[in-house]
């Protein structure tokens, strides 16, 4: 029976040891009452890090420990060393992700170790749930820590459904783009089948940042990439509101009343936030001192609660904003305050949920203006506790939250007169317009509570495109039996193989994808094999193809097959073509060129090509449609075709593809083994020439007419590789071939 398992960086359970035993203690945060029901049913587990570092536990501490959480908590707990603790989740995840997800690039730092240190700590998780995972579970991974396992698991269930959320905002393609890893974090993220984000706008970035970087086209929200679908939507992350909105506050210590009791002849303003510098906490202190400057008429008359809980106060950046922020306090209240009046306080401290609820209850506007938040539940949770409707909100638009809560006071969290005047709209407002706006905002709220957030997802992974894209069957790189059977028995072996897209990667403009040494030494053992006839069939010029590899005993064809060489032979040009078309063509190509920063014009020596791949991508999708029209109503009278590529279009003569180029090499020879390999539109007619017994392989997605798919032009290296040891083993134990 399939199960649904939750990953995150902590488990919902947090272990720690006293002088004597293990103590454990469940975590009450939103994640873990969100999926609660879920992961208390008997087909489910949790795995996660319990807290407490693998350093600090003996081998039979250890195994009390696992025994504990699985039989009792139904959870799995994956240990960290302390070394891991400080380089993954104290290096990267805080140093690097953090600062720069939250647009603090002055913050982000940038070191291979940490970088190393995340992989290895994302690798440990999955090797230890590998063991616990069946070809149909659900998986649904969680958060910034664990961005590389979506693709880890995928590799090795392709079946499986795997979710990912991410808890804190996803940037702007602009600052994407600085992190030095950005390829492996977008591939690690896109092997989920449906990725979570709080907005809209995140989404967005999401979006655009895969188009930019990975060169992948969403349609309605849907990626196509490698084997699978990805869906990618906003899920904003709700609030227990039953929790919230009647816990009772009869009960309370003695220092809420006497705060309660302390301000009952003043409004209060509450801010919450733990120490961060993503929080604005300075800069709500400078602006909540323009508004004392601004309104004297509210002197004596508020006060700001400012609660601060402690974090990471042992690094030095915390620890100074700390100090900042003291200094911030003690001006105000210096210039402003009097002896019976101090318009801040200042707490350095943590509260239970039942004395924030307190706090919030007798607060009349919470000022919550992060520089930047995913979601901010503080704000959710003040609304849902303001069960008499007569509180009021003044946050940030760069505040997640801000995108559901429209109904309150929003401001720019960097105007100190813009969060002063939205201090005064609060205070001032009649309580008919809070009691109004806030019926609204609990009525959302109510409905979009927690476990409708984990019921939305977890429905809308399960119902996801779990199917394989392929419509051919995915070629098993690591077994290949079939094509290794049929390999081994060949006496005749033919290997076609296309170049840019099926043995190397694209890269920004043609004349960078030069082969390396692992590929020329590849392709050189290959053709040792005297059964082997190795052919490079390419849209690629004569002269450049020849440049990189007519060193090596191939066969070329190029331009599509309008050239064909030999090795060691001199060229042959297969048809008889001309260039009166040229200058006509080039003239709208320049046009174009020049309208389309990025795109440039490739001259063979009886084609155009003009590339694409450095264009915007927002604006390319026009204006490819429009050149291809225009191109289109040249050419139709002309002997001339206009063929679409990997981000390029090529206008060439219609009667050469590399069909024509495949019948060179067959129409006189007998092998009984041909594979041919290529990876887009132009590769199609190299398919359609191969005789039916052939092997015909496309690399990437989509539709075709080859019998099997590979996902990039690394497994087709991976391949290669395989057929290579096949002639070293054949050469060895010639006796054992089949």
């Amino acid at each position: 029976m399939s199960k649904l398992i939750f990953v995150s960086n902590r488990l919902p359970v947090t272990v720690k040891k006293n002088e004597s035993e293990l103590v454990y203690n469940k975590s009450i945060g939103g994640l873990a009452t969100g999926l609660k029901s879920y992961h208390e049913q008997g087909n489910s587990v949790w795995a996660g890090w319990p807290g407490i570092a693998e350093d600090k536990l003996s081998e039979v501490e250890k195994q009390s420990m696992n025994t504990e959480l699985q039989s009792n908590y139904n959870c799995l707990p994956i240990l960290l060393s302390e070394t891991d603790i400080e380089e993954y989740y104290h290096g990267f995840c805080n140093e690097t992700v953090w600062p720069l997800f939250h647009y603090f690039t002055s913050h982000t730092e940038y070191s291979i170790d940490t970088w190393e240190a995340y992989k290895r700590v994302n690798q440990k998780f999955f090797d230890a749930l590998d063991p616990v995972i069946e070809p149909d579970d659900t998986i649904w991974v969680h958060d910034y820590q664990l961005m590389l396992l979506p693709q880890m698991i995928r590799e090795k269930y392709p079946n499986a459904k795997i979710g990912f959320f991410l808890h804190i905002p996803f940037p702007s393609f602009e600052i994407f783009r600085l992190l030095i890893w950005r390829e492996e974090i977008l591939q690690g993220l896109l092997g989920a089948n449906l990725i979570g984000f709080h907005t809209y706008d995140y989404v967005r970035h999401f979006l655009s940042t895969v188009r930019r970087i990975l060169g992948v086209e969403h349609s309605l929200n849907k990626l196509s990439y490698e084997t699978h679908t990805v869906q990618v939507e906003a899920f904003p992350m709700g609030i227990d509101y039953d929790y919230f909105s009647k816990t009772s506050t009869s009960e309370l210590s003695s220092e809420l009343e006497d705060f309660i009791e302390s301000t009952r002849s003043i409004q209060n303003i509450l801010s919450i936030d733990r120490l961060d510098y993503t929080k604005g906490i300075p800069d709500r202190i400078k602006a909540f001192k323009r508004f004392l400057a601004k309104y004297p008429e509210y002197h004596e008359k508020v006060r700001l609660n400012l609660i601060v809980a402690p974090s990471r106060v042992e690094v030095e950046t915390y620890d100074n904003l700390k100090k900042h922020i003291e200094v911030l306090v003690s001006e105000v209240n210096g210039m402003f305050g009097t002896v019976n009046w101090m318009p801040i306080w200042f707490f350095f401290r943590t509260f239970s949920q039942e004395d924030l609820i307190a706090f919030y209850r007798n607060s009349d506007v919470l000022l919550v203006t992060p520089l930047r938040d995913g979601m901010n539940l503080v704000a959710k949770e003040y609304i849902a506790s303001r069960n008499d409707y007569k509180g009021m909100l003044v946050m940030s638009e760069t505040a997640g939250a801000a995108s559901e809560l429209g109904e309150a006071v929003v401001v720019n969290a960097n105007d100190h007169g813009a969060i002063a005047e939205g201090l005064k709209t609060a205070l001032d407002m009649p309580d008919h317009e809070k009691i109004e706006r806030n019926k609204m905002m609990h009525r959302r709220l109510f409905r979009y509570n927690i476990n409708f957030w984990a019921d939305e997802f977890i429905t809308a992974l399960q119902n996801s495109e779990s199917q394989n894209l392929q419509t051919k069957p995915l070629l098993d790189v690591s077994e290949s039996s079939v094509i290794k059977k049929a390999y081994n028995n060949a006496d005749r072996r033919l290997l076609l193989l296309d170049y840019d897209g099926t043995l190397v990667g694209f890269k920004p403009t043609p004349d960078q994808a030069k082969p390396d040494e692992e590929l020329k030494q590849l392709l050189a053992n290959l053709t040792k094999d005297p059964k082997n006839t190795v052919v490079i069939i390419t849209g690629r010029d004569r002269s450049i193809i020849e440049q990189w590899l007519g060193d090596l005993n191939l066969h070329l064809v190029a331009s599509h097959g309008l050239w064909f060489k030999k090795a060691g032979e001199e060229w042959i040009k297969t048809i008889n073509v001309d260039n009166e078309w040229k200058e006509r063509i080039r003239h709208i190509l320049e046009m174009y060129t020049d309208r389309m920063p990025g795109s440039l014009i490739e001259e063979k020596e009886y084609s155009l090509a003009w590339h694409y791949r450095q264009c915007e991508p927002d604006v390319i999708a026009l204006k490819r449609d429009e050149l291809r029209e225009a191109l289109l109503s040249i050419t139709q009278s002309m002997s001339l075709g206009v063929l679409e590529g990997n981000k390029v279009l090529e206008v060439k003569d219609s009667r050469i593809n590399k069909g024509h180029g495949v019948h060179l090499l067959t129409q006189d020879q007998n092998y009984d083994f041909i594979l041919g390999v290529g990876d887009d539109h132009t590769d199609e007619d190299l398919f359609s020439a191969l005789p039916e017994n052939a092997f015909s392989i496309k690399i990437g997605t989509g539709n075709t007419c080859a019998h099997y798919q590979l996902k990039t032009y690394k497994d087709m290296r991976m391949l290669l590789m395989k057929l290579e040891e096949l002639n070293d083993a054949a050469q060895l134990h010639p006796q054992t071939q089949q």
